[in-house]
């Protein structure tokens, strides 16, 4: 059997899978999908180059960014950033998306 389209409705155009997935993920309550790529970015802003490094942001879940930290003194370290680290990703993404900061050690890496 040929491949044929689905029809459209006269004057519609097929949606961007962008869009659609931001409508998908607020159905389930969860931030928009760029809005991760937008806390990588701001990172080394937010909390210092030092910081970024040691701690990578890893997902949004329930309003909370999971980080991932290089060791246990840098989740430490993001409870005293977690204040500023929310505030400034409120300003970027708007209120109630990003509301607290949880940091989980990393496992290290064997070389």
């Amino acid at each position: 059997m040929p491949y044929e389209p689905l029809p459209r409705a006269a004057g519609s155009r097929p949606a961007r899978l962008g869009e659609t997935l931001d409508r998908v993920l607020a159905g389930l309550g969860a931030p928009p999908a760029s809005a991760l790529e937008v806390v990588e970015r701001a990172w080394p802003d937010l909390v210092g180059p030092a910081a970024a490094e040691a701690l990578r942001p890893q997902a949004i879940r329930d309003g909370r960014l999971v980080v991932a930290a290089a060791d246990p003194v840098w989740s430490g370290q993001a409870r005293w950033l977690e204040e500023a680290v929310v505030a400034g990703l409120e300003r970027l993404l708007g209120p109630g998306v990003v509301t607290a900061l949880e940091a989980r050690t990393a496992p290290r890496r064997e070389r």
